[in-house]
């Protein structure tokens, strides 16, 4: 079948498994940072424990696997790696629940980090693939819709499943003790159904292959080499708002608790709508922005959108300070919304300005630094941050500074990729 032959329509069910599987994902990914509370008073954690269960724990293994993994992703059967990233983070929720101390529950959530993330890799490889460059931007938007919804649910499901278990209302045989581990348990017995539609998936032919996708991997170094100018800034742009937007999901939930003394089955019920809402609207703007950039004579301009939300992005930072918990929320959900614009721009420029043999292991090194970075620094920058201007209970005030500071990276960054965007996946690099 040839790129224009390749139809939208044709391609919406694949599209809509893989938008299931990122939902759950990052539901998974998301939800110890809606109860983790409840962790901290049982298992006696403080701030700095917390921010490397949440941090360094994604981190590092993402560090470790997600280019590897990307690689593989470039040279082998995408569906097969699907199914097993979906069980690893899985098996990584199920470990949530029942972790008896840190270093257990520092191991669940490495799992549930590796898995999602490696899980998006695979799925935006196979969506170029499953339509013609053109249409790629609502491609992705499908599945990054699936992702804002997991954002979403791992503050709305987690807090309700947390809110039922707290009032005795679930059924007796999901109860596993503390509700926060009752709610891992739970959502992890739901992914298990929920993947089923993966294993009804083929793989897809590849297309826009400048090299071969079992090139040397000297020709693949070299390939990277020659698109530096574009994918050093459009890297930093990307970590960079991950790094605001990681700061904001791990520590959101804390502060509504000590600032304004809510419990999570208390802001579920207007968070994760929050959280969706923003991200729908975001991935549906990035999605649209991206394919209309494309029709410029520029050949940045598909990053355009990444520019403007970046600059909105700056001042929505500022929601931990905000007076009251509607301006928090204003605040908050238009810097997710700024966040998911971003993420679907980027992801667009790598499947549509990237060859084919290079988008996995793109991919894989943009979730490996930015996990790294985003998910293993800017939880323990907002803890110092806190600590230096006063202690755990300026944590509000930490969180704003990480969120500027990395806000106005991105926008700087954005501007010089844009400045250097290649005119195509198999152009030559300018």
């Amino acid at each position: 079948m040839t790129t224009t032959e390749r139809s939208f329509g044709a391609s919406l069910l694949p599209l809509l498994a893989l938008a299931l599987a990122m939902t759950l994902g990052f539901t998974m990914m998301g939800s110890f940072g809606t109860v983790q509370e409840g962790a901290k008073a049982e298992l006696h954690l403080s701030d700095y424990t917390l921010s490397l269960i949440q941090g360094v724990s994604a981190a590092l293994p993402l560090a470790l696997f997600s280019i590897p993994i990307g690689i593989l992703i470039d040279r082998r059967n995408r569906i097969v790696i699907m199914i097993a990233l979906v069980a690893t983070f899985v098996a990584g929720t199920l470990l949530t629940a029942v972790a008896p101390g840190v270093w257990t529950l520092f191991v669940g959530r490495m799992l549930t980090g590796i898995g999602t993330t490696g899980a998006l890799t695979a799925a935006l490889s196979l969506c170029a693939d499953l339509c013609a460059p053109t249409q790629r931007g609502r491609a992705l938007l499908v599945v990054n819709l699936g992702k804002s919804l997991g954002q979403a649910m791992a503050f709305g499901l987690t807090g309700a499943l947390f809110g039922l278990f707290v009032h005795k209302a679930a059924p007796n045989w999901l109860d596993y003790g503390a509700p926060w581990r009752s709610a891992h348990l739970a959502l992890a017995l739901i992914g298990v159904v929920a993947a089923l539609p993966l294993f009804l998936m083929r793989e897809p032919p590849r297309h826009e292959v400048a090299a071969s996708t079992h090139a040397p991997f000297h020709i693949v170094v070299a390939e990277l080499w020659a698109r530096r100018a574009f994918l050093v800034p459009l890297f930093l742009g990307q970590v960079s708002v991950v790094m605001a937007d990681a700061a904001a999901g791990i520590w959101a939930a804390p502060v509504l608790s000590r600032s304004f003394h809510l419990q999570p089955d208390q802001f579920a019920a207007w968070m994760g709508p929050l959280i969706f809402a923003a991200g729908v609207v975001g991935t549906i703007v990035g999605g649209v922005s991206a394919d209309w950039g494309q029709r410029r004579a520029k050949p940045g301009g598909l990053l355009l959108g990444a520019v403007a939300a970046a600059a909105v992005g700056i001042p929505a930072a500022l929601f931990p300070v905000a007076p009251s918990v509607p301006l928090f929320a204003m605040a908050l959900g238009m810097l997710i919304l700024c966040g998911s614009i971003t993420g679907v721009v980027t992801s667009v420029a790598l499947t549509v300005l990237i060859p084919n043999e290079l988008r996995g292991l793109c991919i894989g090194a943009f979730i490996a630094i930015a996990g790294l970075i985003g998910f293993g620094i800017a939880p323990m920058l907002v803890a110092a941050a806190s600590g230096l201007l006063g202690g755990e209970g300026h944590l509000d005030q930490g969180l704003a500074t990480v969120g500027v500071i990395t806000s106005a990276m991105s926008l700087l960054a954005f501007a010089l990729a844009m400045r250097s965007a290649p005119r195509s996946a198999t152009a030559e690099p300018i």
